[in-house]
């Protein structure tokens, strides 16, 4: 799936408040409050690796990226991008990518991870240039935002005319559970809904479909049914290793099947019916 590197742009050209500081990491210099866990990049970045999940979730962005490419095959910015892992393998298919990331420690993994733009800040606080951002991602992003809305129109601001949104949410509020209130979620979307918050924030939705089809029953029996009876379980690391530390060979043959076929599906713009998660490919109206 690689493609040939696009034109190079610059987070000092696109950002007015930006400034490189330590370990090459740009910041504006202020310390957002955000909804998300104090340790999850940590708990996270020990497991991302080997984890089916984010490595399914990766090749699956990547297949979406490649048919929908930004714009003039121009810089996509990662916001909340986490410890880089998305914008790592996007820079290593070819293409131009910069991590926008609130949180010190996961610019500072995401910098480790070799990513070669990355800034500390949130969004806003960048001072993005308006209609200078040829392309934007939000994986796993949008449901820590209190107002989804609004948030997604001050990202619009900032992309081009031509500017392109990727984006991934978790799937169904019926599946919600201890898990979610302990990763600091908002809510969870349903296709139609995520669809209808971008719109209402002046975007066209290019693609639209869920994935990770094996997902939702092994999640509504072992976190959405026992959080409805009321069956706590402990938030730590080590759940969030057991939780992600899967890997593929450990899935049933349906399992690996339905995730192998998902990838195809997003290349070539067929949606799917159902799963765990969302991913969209949206443009500015």
């Amino acid at each position: 799936m690689a493609v040939s590197a696009p034109s190079s742009a610059r987070l000092e050209f696109l950002a007015t408040r930006l400034r490189v500081g330590e370990h090459g990491i740009w910041s504006a210099g202020e310390q957002a409050q955000v909804s998300y866990p104090a340790d999850g990049h940590a708990s996270c970045f020990a497991v991302e690796d080997g984890s089916f999940w984010f490595q399914h979730r990766n090749r699956c962005i990547e297949a979406l990226v490649v048919a929908q490419p930004p714009a003039d095959r121009g810089l996509l910015v990662d916001v909340g991008g986490g410890n880089g892992v998305v914008a790592k393998g996007l820079q290593d298919a070819g293409f131009e990518v910069a991590l926008i990331e609130p949180a010190w420690t996961g610019a500072l993994n995401a910098r480790r991870r070799g990513l070669r733009q990355v800034a500390c800040s949130t969004l806003q606080a960048a001072g993005f240039r308006p209609g200078t951002v040829p392309a934007a991602g939000l994986f796993d992003v949008l449901e820590h935002i209190e107002d989804d809305v609004a948030f997604l129109s001050d990202l619009r601001f900032v992309l081009t005319p031509a500017g392109r949104l990727y984006l991934t949410v978790p799937a169904y509020r019926g599946l919600w559970s201890e898990a979610d209130v302990d990763a600091g979620h908002m809510r969870r979307y349903d296709l139609r809904e995520v669809c209808d918050v971008l719109r209402r924030a002046g975007f066209r939705i290019d693609y639209a479909s869920y994935f990770f089809r094996p997902l939702p029953l092994p999640v509504l029996l072992l976190r959405t049914l026992p959080y409805r009876l009321g069956l706590r379980r402990p938030a730590d690391s080590g759940q969030v290793h057991s939780d992600h530390a899967a890997r593929r060979g450990g899935l049933s043959s349906v399992a690996q099947w339905l995730l192998r076929t998902e990838i195809d599906h997003i290349g070539h713009g067929r949606s799917m019916r159902f799963g765990g998660s969302c991913i969209v490919a949206a443009s500015v109206v």
